[in-house]
């Protein structure tokens, strides 16, 4: 088989490592790629959301089927466009189509979905510049801490947790009337803010039936100790020892079912990944968020403890018989510790040179924002490296994908030497 992977960063990297080695596998292309996924097949110079070119691409190679990696296309309706096209249609999109996309698409949308469903859920609201009047009044019975969320894609950057009342006025008067995160604020959720530990649930579904893949825990804040700003992720664990088998029951009972149902009950056609983002609350899980892709860095530890082979159930997706397919998770511990460019998450230094990467031993070292420069691997985004370790026990696994990442140099490289150490 051949097969297009679409996108650029670790979760991608993740894909195209677990996907090469299926022995379905014919050719594996990657568009865009970075310096790390041609280890694995060739990188194609094409833009996620170019979809004329990708188009293209897949007729003149003969790909049999299209993985796609990061939200934008699918928001954008990638999917959409292939079952549209006389030429594309027979070809399977791991990815679901605009309409179900807009569970990460619209938080507004995937809340009044969840009420409809009767998923846990925080209470909210939703308000626009008309309302804003009523999003104040509605502050004021909130309590404290209170979230605003962005109803559209802001790159990861589009949550606020506000401590005071003024903050949240301000903030709502900023999103609202002055585009504070351009058209994707234009609508804003106001939600009750949960107190807990947050993890995420991954599912594959071919839209009538599911297999619940490792949940994983990532890490967001910059600094050790979970301090500083939120980044898009420094590391991630799977499997998180405070998912019991008692909690996953809850999950799959009480979410991972009615969500699928609630798909199906919507007639809302849905192939692909269904990330969700949970608060453990006491024992009890709630919704944080959907997202229509599989999560990044979770990825990187997710996949690596996947035995059976990922194509062969990408294939059971496609072909609407998922049931039928193997589903072999390892007991191993999988740790990612993710290495960022100086400055990140704000503005961050880029083309430095990358030199260690064959000192890396125990671990694998996904690329997530690295290019080629001649024949020198350099640093193009935020988050450059992601390097993942499995073993028998989590703190080998934690000690060793550390050990990893300072075997590694570029000018400013920055980690956390503390990723998954909270959970031991």
């Amino acid at each position: 088989m051949n097969i297009l992977l679409i996108g650029s960063g670790g979760r991608e990297s993740a894909f195209a490592w677990k996907l090469s080695q299926s022995p379905r596998c014919s050719q594996l292309f990657i568009a865009p790629g970075n310096a790390g996924t041609g280890a694995y097949g060739t990188n194609v110079n094409l833009k996620v959301t170019d979809f004329e070119g990708i188009k293209a691409f897949v007729l003149a190679n003969g790909i049999n089927l299209v993985v796609v990696g990061p939200e934008e296309p699918l928001v954008k309706g990638i999917h959409d466009f292939f079952l549209a096209d006389e030429q594309l249609k027979s070809i399977p999109v791991i990815g679901p189509q605009q309409q179900a996309a807009q569970l990460e698409g619209s938080k507004d949308f995937s809340k009044q979905f969840m009420q409809r469903h009767n998923v846990p859920t925080a209470a909210s609201r939703t308000f626009t510049r008309d309302t804003l009047q009523e999003g104040f009044d509605y502050l004021a019975t909130a309590g404290l801490p209170v979230v605003l969320k962005a109803d559209g894609l802001a790159a990861g950057k589009g949550v606020l947790i506000c401590l005071s009342l003024q903050e949240a006025q301000q903030e709502l008067i900023a999103m609202l009337t002055e585009a504070k995160f351009g058209e994707a604020s234009s609508k804003v959720v106001v939600e009750q803010f949960l107190q807990g530990i947050e993890l995420s649930v991954f599912v594959l579904t071919d839209g009538n039936t599911y297999k619940i893949l490792p949940e994983a825990k990532d890490y967001k804040r910059i600094g050790e100790g979970d301090t500083g700003l939120n980044t898009g992720g420094m590391g991630s664990v799977s499997p998180v020892p405070f998912a019991d088998a008692e909690f996953m029951q809850k999950v799959e009972q009480r979410i991972v079912i009615p969500t699928v149902e609630g798909l199906k009950q919507e007639a809302i056609p849905y192939q692909g990944f269904i990330f969700i983002g949970l608060m453990n609350c006491d024992g009890e899980p709630y919704v944080i968020e959907y997202n229509c892709r599989m999560g990044d860095p979770e990825t990187e530890s997710v996949l690596p403890r996947i035995e059976s082979d990922l194509l062969d159930l990408l294939m059971g997706v496609a072909e609407g018989n998922l049931q039928e397919k193997e589903l072999k998770i390892s007991d191993k511990i999988a740790a990612t510790v993710v290495c960022v460019a100086g400055g990140y998450p704000g503005e961050y230094l880029k083309n430095k040179v990358i030199s260690g990467l064959d000192n890396v031993r125990g671990s694998v070292a996904f690329h997530a924002g690295t290019g080629m420069q001649g024949d020198e691997v350099i640093t193009t985004g935020g988050r450059v490296l992601a390097v993942t370790c499995l073993q028998n026990d989590m703190f080998t696994a934690l000690q060793q994908a550390t050990l990893d990442a300072s075997r590694i140099y570029y000018d400013g490289k920055y980690f956390r030497k503390d990723i998954g150490f909270d959970l031991i």
